[in-house]
Formats: C-alpha cells, structure tokens, sequence
C-alpha cells in the first residue's frame, strides 16, 4: 500500500484509520507491515494493528502477546495506538469458553503494560458463547447493512470486500462507534522533502516544456517518487542508487527535469531527472530496449509489496521471478530479478 492509496482512501472515502496485521502465533511476522504503517502515517491516518491469535492456553497467550509487542514496535506502530488480539481460529474453536475468556485476558494484559491498548476481534457468533467479549471489534456480514450493528461495542466490520479506486484486493471494513481506534495520535498528511542541491544551477528554459521521450533513468542519488512533475506534489517513495525506472514522458518544469511513469497501482508517477541545464541525478538512455533485465537490491524495511509498487508488477510475480513465496523473508543487500 502506498500514500496514494491511502490519502484516496482518506479523502475520497472518508477512512480515518487502519489496522494493520503485524504477527500470528509466536514465528509470523508480516513482512508488509512496516511500509503499509509508514504509508498511513503519512497520508494523515490513524495506526493500529492486530494479531492472529493461535495460544490455547494463559502461557501460550502471552508468548504470543510478546511476540506480537515485539513486531508492533519493530514494524513503527506508536505507542498508546491498538494493537488487537484477532481470535477466530480454530485452536480457539475447540477450546471451551473458560479457557478463551482467561487466554485473552492475558494477551490483553501483557500487550497494556508495553504501553499499547488492546480489544479482542471476533466474529458475532462467538461472543458471549465462545468467550467474553466486553467491549470488542465484532464481524457480522448480513445481506443489508443500512442498520448499525453491535453499538456497544468499540466498532463493527459489516464487510471483508470493499474495493477502493486506485487500490487493489479487497478490503475489511468497520464502523467506529468510540474513539477507541482514533485516540492518542495527532495525524495529518505530510510528505518528506525532495533533496536538492546545495547550489542550484539556474534554469536555461524560457518556459515549460515536455517531450513524449521513453527511456531508463538510473539515479546516481536516491530521488524521490512524486505525484506531480514538481516539488509542491506529495512524495510517495523514493529510487535509490542502483535501481532504475522506466519512464514514457519528460518535462521541464522551471529549475527541474521531470521523468514520467506508469505505476504499479495505474497512476502516473515522477522522478526529477536533475537540474535544467545543471546537475544531473543520474545516468539515462532514450532506448529502453537496450535493458534486458532489472535487478533491485533490498534495502532494510523493503518488502515484497514495496518493492513490486515500484516496479509496476505483481508482489507475487516479483517473489515467484525469484523462487520465493511473499512470505519469504528478504535482507538488506539481496539482489531480486525485477524483469
């Protein structure tokens, strides 16, 4: 997920938070959780997370809430955001309702003394009959939602497919009925600033001008990914030394070149290019054809996700090009074959 998505979401949704999964059981650590997190905090959204619960007993619950504080923190979640116990599995299924009520409870315990707050997820049919549920996030799908549902509770996820303009899959949706999951953050959309030289060469251009010119851009300076062919638009990410983007259009907008690009999610994307008539960020070639092969190399926080949004390919044809599945995990300095 990229800021595009998410800032689409904000806006033209009226989404205010995301709660993002970041482990299951004591050995899963999701490997887009990291980015996804970083995405939503900047296009001014709300952070929480969740874990798929598998413990079936008090110590089992709280190895698993350790594991789970210990992704939350790794993956950037604040503290003081949620970080949610999703108990729907069938290890909870055939345990009694006793045992679930006292095993959440510790998850529960151990995930507020690391300075998060936490609420159980479960489905409707489950609560009061499989486990104790005071305040919770409850899943009930029915065929006509124009009625809210579970009101005393934190919120209900009335459905799993809602689509999003511009995003891709489908997406759970909730209603809010608290402030539970849109507390103890001060969100607004922010975008870092794109690094310029420290002495500028001026512009040679009399005005603006573009060409419809393809090509690959290697950038010799990490640069930053826009939504615009200027430095006022949001940066969604950035290219680093090494890697390269194919682009299918040039502008020169005032001080700078811009290049031109099809995303993977089917937006145009820009990259400056250098300084009219100055410095250049790095090395490109008008025939896109004379490179056969692309190669990345990982850089620490990557994952499959962001580094196949980049690209404009599938996460899982990035991991399959590479005898891997999305769950394998990467490392910083890995070479991954693009295309």
């Amino acid at each position: 997920m990229t800021y595009d998505n998410y800032y689409d979401m904000l806006v033209h949704y009226g989404v205010k938070a995301v709660v993002q999964k970041v482990s299951e059981g004591t050995t899963y650590v999701d490997p887009t959780a990291k980015y996804n997190l970083a995405s939503a905090k900047q296009a001014g959204l709300y952070l929480n997370g969740y874990h798929f619960a598998r413990y079936t007993t008090v110590e089992g619950a709280r190895a698993e809430a350790r594991f789970a504080v210990a992704a939350a923190q790794s993956a950037g979640l604040p503290i003081g955001a949620v970080l949610a116990t999703d108990v729907e599995a069938s290890e909870q299924a055939n345990n009694s309702y006793a045992a679930n009520t006292a095993n959440n409870k510790a998850f529960m315990e151990v995930v507020q003394a690391a300075g998060y707050r936490s609420t159980i997820y479960t489905m409707g049919s489950w609560v009061g009959t499989k486990m104790s549920v005071d305040k919770g996030w409850i899943a009930d799908y029915p065929y006509n939602t124009s009625r809210d549902r579970y009101t005393s509770h934190h919120a209900w996820q009335f459905r799993s497919d809602q689509q999003f303009a511009g995003s891709y899959g489908n997406f759970d949706v909730s209603q809010l009925y608290d402030d539970f999951f849109t507390a103890n953050q001060t969100p607004s959309p922010s975008a870092p600033v794109t690094p310029v030289p420290s002495q500028p060469a001026k512009s040679n251009a009399a005005s603006d001008t573009d060409y419809a010119q393809t090509g690959v851009f290697k950038p010799s300076a990490t640069v930053n990914i826009r939504t615009g062919a200027g430095t006022g638009y949001a940066s969604v990410g950035s290219y680093a030394t090494g890697e390269s983007v194919i682009y299918d259009h040039v502008y020169i907008r005032g001080t700078y070149v811009w290049a031109r690009y099809l995303s993977y999610s089917g937006r145009y994307h820009y990259v400056a290019l250098g300084v009219n008539g100055g410095e250049s960020y790095g090395s490109r070639s008008s025939n896109a054809q004379t490179y056969s092969h692309t190669y990345y190399t990982v850089r620490s926080g990557d994952s499959f996700w962001s580094i196949a949004s980049k690209y404009g390919i599938s996460m899982y044809t990035l991991a399959a090009n590479n005898g891997k599945s999305i769950y394998s995990l990467i490392y910083p300095g890995e070479s991954l074959y693009i295309r």
